[in-house]
């Protein structure tokens, strides 16, 4: 492709969304932004029009992309507004795309996810939901169409930066992987005492010691839910079987995760903690790009901490291992049942501790299916936001 490449963002109010346009906006002689999509963020996405000039403009909303029309018409910007779930596959598939960055939060990116995966784009994925709810789907759209998937996670980033180029073609057996070993920081409550957990708020669970996140990833993160998502991406990633995936506390969230081999070799990536790295890292592979992110300076390093996760702690950890090992649609129940829980959370209708009791009652009553088509899994999805649902409906309340 000659001249700059065309790059859609889905999600491109969010955080990482956000940080895309920044590495994009230092190279602009490489990359064009073609499309940018948002939920209902219509004045979020109104300035990013004017600033970046899309071709392309989609509101998930169909009343919010009925208002960023009118609003860009008043200013003579040619961009063509789309809306819906229609809109956002379209614009994953456009001809003149090079590159998906695939950072729409929860269930909602599934969709527009996959259609990137079919039409064979690069596929920069910071969405967890595509893997965790359709990984054996997923993974073989992205074999069929010989489509690019790269990971964003910056852990999921650092692991393919530690390992082999082969590995995908030859296996983890092949060359020499004996672990991989995924690093989180352990949020803002690591420390805080079991008993006052309950008591958390969500501006407490918010307040994420290193990264500067959304708030339902934060809220992930706190719980280590995020972390077990995680696990699961690896395993379709990677093609890693769960006993071979763990996780390990690293509260200064430096070295974004590690790869280790049967020779007793461990290979990690290091960086500060800054998204612009793996957004970078992942638009310009197999080669190098500046993306912004400030160099480490290990003079300043006093130390680096590693622990093991305490289940009693972050039980929510757990019941990711276990739906990974249970298969089927199991996965798919648990993202459901979360994104309600930590929605309910967010709104102050259950406590903080609510949010793994929510998932556990939710994987105890939805049976697990196995995934035979994607009507399955958008069918289980909705199984599991109505119990989900339910349970907070008769138990939440309003929280002062």
């Amino acid at each position: 492709m000659s001249g700059p490449i065309g790059i859609a963002i889905l999600g491109s109010t969010g955080s990482i969304g956000v940080s895309t346009l920044d590495v994009l906006q230092r190279h602009p002689e490489r990359f064009r932004v073609t499309a940018l999509t948002a939920h209902r963020d219509v004045e979020g996405l109104f300035q990013q029009c004017l600033t970046h000039e899309p071709e392309y403009a989609v509101m998930a909303d169909a009343d919010a992309a009925e208002q960023l029309r009118n609003r860009l018409q008043t200013t003579g910007r040619i961009v063509e507004v789309l809306a819906g779930v229609e809109g956002l596959e379209r614009v994953a598939a456009l001809p003149g795309v090079g590159a998906v960055m695939a950072a729409i939060v929860g269930a909602a990116g599934l969709l527009p996810t996959l259609a990137a995966a079919r039409a064979g784009k690069r596929v920069l994925l910071a969405n967890k939901e595509a893997l965790v709810m359709a990984g054996p789907l997923f993974m073989a759209a992205v074999r069929e169409h010989r489509a690019e998937l790269l990971p964003i996670d910056s852990e999921h980033n650092a692991v393919f930066q530690c390992l082999p180029l082969t590995f995908a073609t030859e296996g983890l057996d092949t060359v020499g992987v004996r672990r991989i070993l995924l690093t989180g920081s352990g949020g803002p409550f690591r420390l805080t005492p079991l008993e006052q957990l309950p008591k958390a708020t969500p501006e407490q669970a918010c307040a994420h010691p290193n990264w500067s996140m959304g708030r339902k990833i934060s809220v992930d993160s706190a719980t280590m839910m995020n972390k077990g998502l995680e696990v699961i991406e690896a395993h379709w990633l990677f093609g890693a079987p769960p006993e071979r995936i763990e996780v390990v506390i690293h509260p200064q969230s430096v070295i974004h995760s590690m790869v280790e081999y049967q020779d007793g070799s461990v290979l990690a990536q290091l960086g500060n903690p800054d998204m612009r790295t793996p957004i970078a890292h992942a638009l310009a592979w197999p080669r190098r790009l500046a993306s912004g992110a400030a160099f480490l300076d290990f003079a300043q390093m006093a130390s680096l901490e590693f622990t093991t996760p305490d289940f009693l702690r972050f039980p929510c950890l757990e019941l990711a291992f276990a739906a990974l090992a249970a298969g089927g649609t199991t996965p798919v129940i648990l993202n459901a049942a979360n994104e309600i829980a930590v929605q309910a959370f967010l709104d102050r209708r259950i406590r903080y501790t609510d949010i793994h009791t929510v998932v556990q009652y939710t994987l105890e009553r939805v049976n697990r299916r196995a995934i035979a088509s994607l009507a399955v899994i958008l069918d289980d999805d909705v199984q599991a936001r109505t119990v989900a649902g339910e349970w907070v409906a008769a138990h939440g309340g309003g929280l002062s």
